[in-house]
């Protein structure tokens, strides 16, 4: 009867561990990153006694001590990923861990709550731990300062596209926008003057002033560029800013996806397709993409790359140890696979999105009715065998 004292009580301790493990895990059902666990249930030795009479039929007899829960084993699954909208909120959808560093130390989380510290690097927002990233296949600490303006770019090339009317006598593209060294718009004007064999270009500014003229521009039979006048090369030096050369090209000879020149009346539908110059921008919001590249978007409409995310990953993710805050630690001997997002086993970044738990409140529930059963009946046999005891000692007394 002592025993079963003891085995009962065994299996109310373990119990009561079992619901303080459901517990966390239904407290952390909004946590990010959290990892569920499970209390492993192992049975305690045994008492064997062998049978009087021998033989191979008559082993005897086997009791067991009870149970113990001394180790839980956490649940792998990747919880949901939902969208926060926040630009500095990442996801991993599949295999993998974020870095972090904290000078010498070094932890793994799958909640990619992140953001901007005073000194421009991308930290976790719980304990500020750097985030780390590959460059030049070495980690490094994510830093964003480079990021905050985007350089302006003159512009030094004008691609012109339609066709040029070889039966008009000029042709004039009003308004080109185009941008000088500082990133200051300016304003310029080309004419073309049909001069029967080729057309003559001349280049003015927005107060009609001339800033290049004697350009020649030819055609073959077929209407497209002639080798050799298909393009024409000016310089423009606006007041205060260096000088840049900036080539007119209108297409490639033989071909006709550029400028051609066929017989079309006095009409010309000759435009400006693109120019390659832009104004300096403020950053507008920062992102990643699929394989980590972080990326930034700028208010001149130019986006800019940088580092790429570093990730991790375990042969045996059951020896990381949970130390809160969303973090794990890796022990002696458990070194990491460290790679890129969408290179070998590790899986691809979510922007603007984060992992949530992966507690299953279905599962949850359900253990937690097999534990509140369980520690019931380990009660009920400390019960009975109280009332077994105190039996035996009422019969004692009886005796007497």
């Amino acid at each position: 009867m002592f025993g079963s004292v003891y085995t009962g009580l065994t299996g109310m301790m373990t119990f009561s561990r079992g619901l303080d493990v459901i517990s966390n895990n239904v407290s952390n059902l909004n946590t990010p990153g959290y990892k569920a666990n499970d209390l492993l249930f192992q049975d305690l030795f045994y008492n064997y006694r062998m049978a009087s009479e021998s033989g191979t039929n008559n082993p005897g007899s086997e009791i067991g001590n009870g149970v113990t829960g001394d180790r839980t084993v956490m649940r792998e699954g990747q919880g949901e990923i939902s969208q926060t909208g926040n630009s500095t909120d990442i996801a991993i959808d599949g295999n993998g861990f974020f870095i972090l560093r904290d000078g010498s130390d070094i932890y793994y989380t799958r909640a990619g709550q992140f953001e901007i510290d005073e000194e421009g690097y991308l930290v976790d927002r719980t304990n500020q731990a750097r985030v780390a990233g590959f460059e030049d296949g070495d980690l490094i600490d994510i830093n964003v300062d480079s990021l905050g303006n985007n350089r302006p770019q003159a512009t030094t090339e004008i691609i012109l596209t339609n066709n040029l009317s070889s039966e008009a006598t000029e042709h004039v593209v009003n308004n080109v926008e185009i941008y000088d060294a500082l990133g200051a718009s300016h304003i310029i004007n080309l004419t073309f003057t049909n001069e029967e064999s080729s057309w003559r270009v001349t280049v003015t500014d927005e107060q009609d002033n001339e800033i290049a003229s004697g350009g020649e521009i030819r055609f073959q039979a077929d209407g497209s560029p002639d080798d050799g006048f298909n393009r024409y090369n000016f310089e423009f030096a606006p007041e205060g800013v260096n000088s840049t050369d900036i080539l007119l090209n209108f297409g490639e000879p033989g071909s006709f996806t550029g400028v051609t020149s066929f017989a079309t009346g006095e009409n010309s539908e000759l435009k400006v397709d693109s120019q390659d110059g832009y104004p300096s921008g403020s950053l507008i919001q920062l992102g990643f993409d699929r394989d980590g590249t972080l990326t930034a978007e700028y208010s001149n409409g130019k986006d800019d790359e940088s580092t790429q995310l570093a990730l991790a990953w375990f042969d045996d993710i059951q020896a990381l140890r949970q130390i809160g805050s969303g973090l794990f630690l890796a022990g002696e001997g458990n070194e990491p696979t460290i790679d890129v997002p969408l290179q070998g086993v590790m899986g691809e970044i979510v922007e603007k999105s984060l992992e949530l738990s992966n507690v299953d409140l279905t599962l949850e529930f359900t253990d937690l009715i097999i534990m509140q059963r369980g520690f019931q009946g380990s009660s009920q046999i400390l019960t009975t065998a109280n009332e077994m005891m105190q039996q035996l000692l009422d019969m004692g007394q009886g005796s007497r």
